[in-house]
């Protein structure tokens, strides 16, 4: 189904987190692929990482001034209900002079009230969810919109059935299996050799203190099991001075860690292994990379739903978990026997793939057509 023809003008709102700010621009770069004259307007909210990373990408963005309700009693909880009412406001002005054919949502705060002015305003709406278990914004969101994208089976039990589409998660479209090719190519990038095994690491844009703490465990330790391993290690931004501070006077070539990977396809090609958080994103890359990967779900996320997109894999041998609890003593001994059982691996590697929708932007552009009529 093609649609090359046909300019269209959609509004993409939500955000907060790459979770949801990269499956919003790879839609809106099949969009633009379909037609480039499409119009796409960005709607996010204000300080919030969307309203850097949806420009860089050269897309138009508007912050809303939205806000998350804190789980603890602060002050910032009772200007709360005023910065809601004040971004539907904002939403419904942005929806007149915009005049957008679709909303979509991504999830994050700005979905919930730009998406809720678009239903009032009779506009053709879409969500698209991208964890196993539905966040508060979508969830409430589900009654009143056309179609819910999904990555994930059993989403009935969050949403109206008959609205649910199973699509995927969109990744970045440079995420694939590696060739032989890219696989020479990863390795001359990161200086690594090529007769020995690698580990990739990555906790996210700000990094993770649980990862990187298992780390320096286990370098402490004289990195047990890891005499033939290599390790690509991204602490984050926010822990890249602690990590420096302890890395200072240690002497270990076969370990390179940054603040962020800047090519990530390459990190993933030259991995045998990935140590990750189980974020929706970083799984459906995983998965499209085809790669074997222990996930440490994160323990801080609303209705601990990083263990249930982890689950959704370990139940049917497409990757192993380890708990937050559990991974500075035991993240890298695991990691060290999986990398030493290549036919685990491979059942692992084979298991993931298999669980890759490598077409989700374009299911869910096809789904947004269908909406629009």
């Amino acid at each position: 189904m093609t649609y090359n023809n046909r300019k269209i003008r959609a509004i993409i709102s939500g955000g907060g987190t790459g979770g949801h700010i990269f499956p919003a621009l790879s839609i809106a770069d099949k969009l633009k692929e379909l037609n480039p004259e499409t119009e796409i307007l960005f709607v996010g909210a204000e300080g919030r990482m969307e309203m850097e990373k949806v420009p860089a990408a050269g897309y138009e963005i508007v912050g809303l001034p939205v806000a998350g309700l804190q789980r603890k009693l602060t002050l910032s909880n009772l200007a709360l209900p005023f910065k809601v009412l004040k971004s539907v406001r904002m939403a419904k002005k942005l929806i007149r002079e915009f005049k957008p054919d679709v909303a979509v949502g991504v999830g994050g705060y700005a979905s919930a009230p730009l998406l809720w002015a678009a239903t009032r305003c009779g506009i053709p709406t879409l969500i698209q969810e991208q964890n196993g278990f539905a966040g508060l914004t979508n969830k409430l969101l589900g009654r009143k919109v056309d179609r819910i994208c999904v990555a994930y089976e059993g989403m009935e039990r969050f949403f109206p059935a008959e609205k649910i589409i199973m699509t995927g998660n969109p990744i970045r479209k440079e995420i694939v299996p590696a060739d032989q090719a890219t696989k020479a190519e990863a390795m001359k990038y990161y200086g690594l050799d090529p007769q020995k095994k690698h580990i990739f690491i990555v906790g996210g844009s700000l990094g993770s203190g649980t990862l990187n703490n298992a780390m320096k465990k286990w370098i402490t330790d004289g990195c047990p099991g890891g005499a033939d391993i290599e390790v690509i290690w991204q602490c984050g931004k926010y822990y890249k001075p602690s990590v420096d501070a302890f890395m200072e006077g240690r002497e270990l070539p076969q370990i390179q860690y940054s603040d962020f990977i800047r090519r990530m396809d390459l990190a993933y090609a030259a991995a045998d292994i990935v140590i990750s958080r189980s974020g929706a994103s970083s799984i459906s890359e995983i998965c499209a990379a085809g790669k074997a990967c222990i996930f440490v779900p994160s323990p801080n996320v609303a209705e601990d739903h990083q263990t249930h997109n982890a689950m959704a894999l370990v139940n049917k041998d497409a990757a192993m978990m380890v708990k937050d609890s559990e991974a500075v003593e035991k993240l890298m001994q695991a990691a060290c026997s999986l990398i030493e059982n290549p036919e685990k691996t491979a059942l692992i590697e084979k298991n993931a793939a298999a669980m890759a929708k490598m077409d989700a932007a374009q299911t869910i552009a096809e789904e947004i057509y269908s909406i629009i009529g």
